[in-house]
């Protein structure tokens, strides 16, 4: 059993069928499931998914934490630690990592995850990050 960090972005496009990503996160969800992983999403990734059920009333936000919960998908907090790693990853790599994309990445190295899947494809690569797991863009 391994750990499998998620962006944003899987959570978004698995919800939204007509999302580039749907058919993808849905995808990785589901190999994550059959590796036996567990799965997490950082905070910060969380909140970000939530804006636009927000947006759609207090129905679709609760939709999506109740889906969270019956995956099961763990919520990583922010810690001391990874808000270090997350600094340093902004600071080398500039317009290239968002601090919402140096949080996820910074999750996945603390947390030492083997598989961390994202939608940003424009991430640079995994040897530069520093995550020694196996990065998947959709």
């Amino acid at each position: 059993m391994g750990l499998t960090v998620i962006d944003a972005g899987i959570l978004i496009g698995f919800f939204d069928a007509s999302d580039v990503h749907h058919l993808g996160a849905k995808r990785e969800l589901a190999n994550a499931q059959q590796r036996g992983d567990q799965i997490a999403i950082p905070a910060s990734a969380l909140a970000e998914a939530l804006v636009s059920p927000s947006r759609h009333g207090e129905s679709s936000v609760t939709a999506i934490l109740e889906f969270i919960e019956r995956l099961p998908v763990v919520v990583a907090e922010l810690d001391i630690d990874t808000a270090v790693v997350a600094a340093r990853l902004r600071a080398r790599h500039g317009q290239k990592v968002k601090l919402p994309d140096a949080l996820v990445i910074a999750t996945a190295i603390h947390v030492e995850a083997g598989v961390l899947v994202t939608t940003d494809r424009g991430w640079p690569p995994k040897s530069k990050l520093g995550f020694e797991g196996n990065l998947i863009k959709l």
